[in-house]
């Protein structure tokens, strides 16, 4: 008997986080999961590790049954954790998420969902991040199934090198989701603004807050899939080379700079 894929599910929100729990009980209706993830919400902070202070480890049970791994640091400390040291065999897929909101254009820079997933393909395993659309009574359920059904197609047809798969689905119902989009990164970005206040001991701190300007138009972006009621999917990698402009570097830089050290 063939045996079932070994994956590795993460994501930012912490280990108790709902979208995680809906993921893991999609995935393991056909793969064996392993669960490694924050014990604390570690939204927006990137792919920053832990280097200067200890990583602990802890059991986190769910209804009395070992649910998975609680690590005090970083999505990436979980992925790089579990892999290089926790699991007995190599898993053949990350998984991330279920992200509560968006990770699209800009976001995906700061994103520690998708950079717990960046952390498997540095490490040599395909990986998948999944995202769901913010709103006030998240139903994690459609965006279990649109992972379970990427993560199963992956599983068996694999992933080119370091690259993984940016999923973002609209906060829909079933019903109303209109399909799949293979869609590429879009540039919009955030408009920030820190609100300045003061605390108990009148002392200055500051608060942020912003709105994403909203600059894609083209229908092939993840933004704009999303807004049209599509399920998007971008294939995104950690190489971030500007290659167009490489070249003309090459050509019109090389010679001109002269370092007088």
């Amino acid at each position: 008997m063939k045996k079932k894929p070994l994956i590795l599910v993460s994501n930012d929100d912490g280990i108790d986080a709902p979208g995680l729990f809906t993921l893991v009980k999609s995935l393991k209706k056909f793969a064996r999961v392993s669960v490694v993830a924050p014990s604390i919400q570690q939204s927006a902070v990137g792919h920053a590790i832990t280097v200067r202070t200890p990583l602990r480890v802890h059991e986190f049970h769910r209804d009395g049954k070992l649910f998975g791994y609680a690590v005090d640091g970083t999505p990436a400390d979980s992925v790089k954790l579990a892999i290089r040291a926790l699991l007995k065999e190599k898993p053949n897929l990350v998984v991330s998420g279920i992200n509560d909101g968006l990770n699209t254009a800009v976001n995906v820079i700061y994103s520690g969902t998708v950079s717990a997933a960046t952390e498997g393909t540095i490490l040599g395993i395909p990986a998948i991040a999944i995202s769901l659309e913010t709103s006030r009574h998240p139903d994690f359920i459609v965006a279990a199934k649109v992972a379970a059904i990427t993560a199963k197609y992956v599983c068996a047809n694999g992933l080119p090198p370091d690259t993984i798969l940016n999923i973002n689905v609209p906060a829909l119902p079933a019903k109303q989701i209109k399909g799949v989009k293979i869609t590429r990164q879009g540039k919009s970005r955030w408009n920030d603004e820190f609100f300045q206040r003061k605390d108990p001991k009148n002392k200055d701190y500051y608060w942020l807050a912003g709105k994403m300007n909203i600059v894609d138009r083209d229908d092939d972006t993840d933004q704009v899939a999303l807004k049209n009621g599509y399920v998007s999917i971008s294939p995104i990698h950690f190489d971030l080379t500007h290659y167009e402009f490489l070249e003309e570097m090459r050509e019109k830089w090389d010679g001109k700079l002269k370092l007088n050290l």
